[in-house]
């Protein structure tokens, strides 16, 4: 097919050969695929931000650094030139998530290059070499359902210890992916994690706890609708809690139970808190704000 525009500059400076077909339309990119030398690869258009159903929420976006302090200080004021170095920022967290979490061995489509606002990164693909079908198209036994939910709550763990929380985790930005098997060895089915532009900061972000439990819950509830005992877990506030008390790794073993605190609460202290954070954001951005001497 002829080149979308915003790829014709990838065609031109020889990143890519050839388009081949459009994958998808989201709420935040268009996907198509394409062909650079003998490889099929996919090539993500971030739509602008006038043109996305999806916001850049201040709950994602809490935290986020810049290395420029001009560009800091126009996206604290909500300036043109801010906008637009808001949104550079917003598509360029995609693929530093993913690097991140690659070198951390989660399950992520490999990213290769990011070019003037398109993320040209790893096609996924099933057992006949066509584009992974996401999870919400697919039914699994109740055995698969067990095993395709260990193996996503480990990589929610293994994502949670390279200190990211994927904020928007569910059936709809998993695929499925075929793997080969060696030799003789029949091939298998895993999970892989895509669209991480919403990715935040364990640490960082005071939203990220309230994200996590989310994404953890849409997982047991998907995959309880095939394995009905998941509904029954709470791995969410296990795994929150550990990471808390600097207790999780990569092998912890999780039991998906959880004892919550009976303790009455200080409603006191936490209104405090809840002071001295408003004072310090205020503070924060005033320092943006006010240039330097």
């Amino acid at each position: 097919m002829k080149a979308p525009p915003r790829l014709q500059t990838l065609v031109e400076e020889g990143l890519i050969d050839t388009v081949v077909r459009q994958l998808m339309s989201g709420k935040e990119a268009m996907v198509f695929v394409v062909r650079c030398g003998e490889e099929t690869r996919c090539a993500k258009i971030y739509k602008e931000a006038t043109h996305r159903s999806f916001r850049q929420a201040v709950d994602y976006t809490e935290n986020r650094k810049v290395k420029n302090s001009r560009s800091a200080r126009a996206m604290a004021k909500g300036s043109k030139f801010g906008r637009q170095e808001q949104e550079a920022a917003w598509q360029s967290a995609e693929v530093d998530a993913l690097y991140r979490l690659a070198a951390a061995g989660v399950r992520v489509p490999r990213p290769f290059n990011f070019f003037d606002g398109v993320l040209l990164m790893e096609l996924v693909t099933d057992a006949h070499g066509d584009a992974a079908p996401r999870l919400n198209d697919v039914a699994f036994t109740p055995a698969q359902a067990l095993q395709h939910h260990a193996t996503l709550i480990g990589e929610v763990v293994r994502m949670l210890c390279a200190g990211v929380v994927h904020g928007d985790l569910s059936e709809f930005n998993i695929l499925l992916a075929h793997i080969p098997g060696e030799g003789d060895l029949p091939g298998v089915d895993e999970p892989v994690i895509i669209d991480l532009p919403q990715a935040v900061d364990a640490a960082g972000n005071h939203h990220a706890q309230r994200m996590l439990l989310r994404d953890v819950g849409n997982l047991r509830d998907f995959f309880g609708q095939f394995a009905p005992a998941l509904l029954k877990t709470d791995f969410g506030p296990e795994i929150w809690s550990l990471y808390q008390a600097g207790l999780l790794s990569n092998e912890t073993a999780l039991t998906g139970r959880f004892e919550r605190s009976t303790a009455s609460v200080d409603m006191a202290a936490v209104l405090r808190e809840i002071d001295d954070a408003r004072d310090e954001e205020a503070a924060r951005r005033l320092r943006m704000a006010t240039p330097a001497a």
